[in-house]
């Protein structure tokens, strides 16, 4: 079969590593194509036209082609639109890349969640203060939980999106409706079920069916991600703690690298 080449495909650039003295191997989020592996060819040479643009968390336009495991990279344009995100910011963005590589297959599109992921990076590389008050979103008490209220939100809409996240409204073993004032937990291959005594971090009934109402909004991917995210704000912490062991489970590690990396900057 002739090799494929795929031009003018939306992009965003993961992960890359060393190939060679003067070449880069990229894992690469495409919006049609999901995730890809692609040389770039001279990427690192001070002339290659590559060299300023295959950034992480930019939105760019790229084309490749080939037939093999590793596709070559022909092309890549800055699309603009914002800034590189910086301090916290920026190992959040490093964050969600990580989420990505563990739990998307190679060659698997997902075209509304890399809607969902351009919208999560624009927000972190945005004043979110300000642009959640005038989308008129998230109490302005609850805007100095911006970050962790953007990341619980994207990976609420990455779990449910590659359906590792049970559905919210019922428990998951008798698919019985939750009772708004009753405690549930969610947890790995058991879903939602009800809390026992030795629960720690448990949301109640009536938070588990605003987030899923959140979840089953129709409208553009910024304002679903707007959404979940005003869902998140008033039980932030104990869905933070269960979303992380739903996630270190299905990633199969104990604890994320970037979460390390955060951990360890924070104790210098």
């Amino acid at each position: 079969m002739p090799a494929q080449r795929i031009h003018h495909e939306p992009a965003y650039v993961l992960h890359h590593h060393d190939w060679s003295e003067s070449s880069l191997i990229l894992d690469v989020f495409t919006r049609h194509h999901g995730r890809v592996a692609l040389v770039a060819k001279g990427a690192k040479k001070p002339s290659s036209n590559f060299r300023p643009v295959l950034l992480p968390l930019q939105p760019l336009q790229i084309a490749y082609g080939g037939d093999a495991e590793i596709r070559t990279l022909k092309g890549a344009e800055w699309v603009g639109g914002h800034t590189m995100p910086s301090g916290e910011a920026l190992m959040s963005g490093y964050y969600l890349n990580e989420l990505l590589i563990r739990l998307l297959a190679r060659d698997d599109p997902h075209p509304q969640l890399f809607d969902t992921y351009a919208a999560t990076v624009q927000l972190l590389a945005t004043d979110f203060a300000r642009s959640t008050a005038e989308a008129n979103q998230v109490a302005a008490a609850a805007s100095r939980e911006g970050l962790p209220l953007a990341l619980r939100a994207f990976e609420l809409l990455l779990l449910r999106e590659i359906g590792l996240l049970p559905p919210l409204a019922v428990e998951s073993a008798s698919l019985t409706a939750v009772a708004a004032g009753s405690p549930y937990v969610l947890v790995p291959e058991g879903g939602l079920r009800t809390a026992h005594a030795d629960d720690r971090a448990t949301l109640k009934g009536a938070d588990w069916l605003a987030l899923q109402a959140a979840l089953d909004h129709d409208g553009p991917p910024h304002a679903v991600l707007l959404g979940v995210l005003r869902a998140c704000a008033p039980v932030l912490a104990p869905l933070r703690r269960q979303l992380r062991t739903l996630l270190h489970y299905h990633c199969g590690v104990p604890v994320l690298r970037t979460r390390q990396i955060m951990l360890e900057l924070q104790n210098l």
